[in-house]
């Protein structure tokens, strides 16, 4: 089903960021808000949390092997 929606400006350029961050399209992430409940501050704060610890991972702060295994 598509439905149209008029929504404002600084919402459409969050959601595509938001898109952007996470590989999702717009309308997975309006679908998102819709059908979890997760608000566009939810998933901006989703994808914050993410990034900081795949930049973790990557620079070694993630985790030792030992704790890995």
């Amino acid at each position: 089903m598509n439905i149209e929606v008029d929504i404002k400006a600084d919402t459409r350029r969050r959601v595509a960021e938001i898109a952007k961050r996470t590989g999702l399209s717009e309308s997975e992430i309006i679908a998102e808000a819709l059908e979890q409940g997760h608000s566009l501050e939810w998933q901006e704060r989703f994808a914050d949390k993410v990034a900081a610890g795949l930049k973790a991972a990557d620079s070694g702060e993630f985790a030792s092997a030992a704790d890995v295994e």
